[in-house]
C-alpha cells in the first residue's frame, strides 16, 4: 500500500527532499538519459505529492506548482520496481485530489505529458492542446484539464 503525503519546499526534511532528488535523477536524468538541471526554482514554490511504501520508501511522486488561477502537476514518477501495477495511477488520482484541496481556486491544470502517455493523461480528462514537441529529447505534448 502507498501512503500520500504533501508538503511544501519549507516543510521537506532534509531526508525527503534527498530521497526526492535521488528518485527524479535517478528516472529522468539517468534512466531516460536527459541531462539536464533536474532540480530547479520550481521546487521552492511546489507542493511536493510524496508517496511512501510501507517500509517507508520514497516510490511515488509528483509537484504541483501553483501558477496563478492554474496548476502544473510535473515530475511525476514512481520507481522502476513499482511500475506496472497501477501505482502511477493511483499517484496521478492522489495528485489530482491534492491540487483540488491544495489550490481551491485554479481553474485549470496544465502538463507536459511525454507523448507515450497520452492516453494515460487522457483518461483522467486531460486534452492535447499542442503538438508534440522535444523536451530534453523526448517527444512531449501540452495537455489540459478544467477544474470541476
Amino acid at each position: 500500500m502507498i501512503h500520500y503525503q504533501l508538503k511544501s519546499f519549507n516543510q521537506l526534511t532534509t531526508e525527503q527532499l534527498w530521497s526526492i532528488y535521488q528518485l527524479r535523477v535517478a528516472i529522468f536524468v539517468v534512466e531516460q538519459k536527459c541531462y539536464y538541471q533536474e532540480v530547479d526554482q520550481d521546487d521552492k514554490i511546489a507542493q511536493h505529492l510524496l508517496g511512501y511504501d510501507d517500509n517507508r520508501n520514497l516510490v511515488s511522486y509528483a509537484r504541483l506548482i501553483p501558477e496563478n488561477d492554474q496548476v502544473r502537476i510535473g515530475r511525476v514518477a514512481v520507481a522502476k520496481e513499482n511500475r506496472g501495477h497501477g501505482s502511477g495511477r493511483k499517484l496521478f488520482s492522489q495528485a489530482l485530489i491534492s491540487v483540488k484541496s491544495s489550490f481551491p481556486q485554479a481553474d485549470q491544470i496544465n502538463i507536459q505529458a511525454q507523448a507515450y502517455l497520452k492516453d494515460f493523461y487522457s483518461s483522467f480528462g486531460f486534452q492535447a492542446t499542442s503538438d508534440v514537441y522535444l523536451e530534453t529529447g523526448i517527444p512531449h505534448l501540452d495537455m489540459v484539464k478544467l477544474t470541476d
